[in-house]
């Protein structure tokens, strides 16, 4: 291969190209804020240096190079196995054809669908109400992934979200208090729901498990958490695997409200 070869560009090389990068963009979407990201970004770097190796005929280099990004492939499936899976579950969501603008007509049709209606202004309400009485919560709010592999471990329901539903459900007492609520909308679909707990033990020892499972729902899907501490009774918002930083209320209800809509 010539080096100059290179510049022999055809529509075809242009459409390779574009959908190369639309494929490393949700790549790197999936994995933004997680360590994943920075063994991608150094991938990424080898794989450069290798073409730009090949093409300038360093044979050595580029033969070395060629062999550790044949084996790396396999390292990635065991490396990037969640966000794999993540990846996936995007594909066979809305997510993506929701945002591409081929599908508008598409997105038109759906747009009062995709659109959540929830009143997240009364949903922290009562949670800061939750939270002054040291009541634990764990809340999901989902989004273009179905979260139907974590409602089948719950009881099914299907209660318009109010602040006396949701206070009654995490009392104490209260034989739903166990485990995690889903919400879809402005509806609550499935409550007492096991979620899984991440396998690292990344978050600090004084993390309990409900922090820990929303961390590993929201790194497994797009979904979003709250979370209640019962010890401190502060409020945590959680995506993409990571605690989102907030100085107010109103900054906390900006947030999930554009994350949701």
């Amino acid at each position: 291969m010539k080096i100059f070869d290179i510049l022999n560009f055809t529509i075809v090389d242009v459409i390779d190209i574009l959908l190369v990068a639309l494929l490393l963009y949700y790549v790197y979407k999936l994995a933004r804020g997680t360590v994943a990201v920075n063994i991608f970004l150094g991938i990424v770097i080898i794989y450069l240096i290798w073409k730009i190796t090949e093409a300038l005929q360093m044979q050595l280099l580029s033969s070395i190079l060629g062999q550790f990004i044949g084996v790396g492939v396999f390292a990635l499936i065991v490396v990037f196995q969640e966000e794999i899976r993540k990846f996936l579950l995007t594909i066979g969501s809305t997510n993506i054809a929701a945002r591409n603008k081929f599908f508008k007509v598409f997105q038109s049709l759906k747009a009062a669908k995709n659109k959540s209606n929830l009143d997240v202004r009364k949903l922290i309400s009562v949670c800061k109400k939750l939270g002054s009485t040291n009541t634990g919560a764990l809340i999901v709010l989902e989004r273009n992934i179905p979260l139907n592999f974590v409602k089948e471990t719950g009881d099914d329901v299907n209660i318009q979200v109010s602040e006396p539903i949701i206070e009654s459900i995490f009392f104490k007492n209260s034989p739903l208090h166990d485990g995690a609520i889903v919400i879809s909308g402005n509806y609550i679909v499935a409550t007492r729901v096991i979620l899984p707990v991440a396998g690292e033990n990344r978050l600090p020892k004084h993390y309990g498990l409900r922090h820990r499972a929303a961390t590993s729902i929201s790194e497994k899907t797009d979904a979003s958490a709250i979370v209640v501490s019962e010890e401190t009774g502060k409020i945590s918002y959680i995506k993409n695997g990571n605690f989102v930083s907030f100085k107010t209320d109103e900054e906390l209800i900006s947030i999930i409200e554009r994350d949701l809509n």
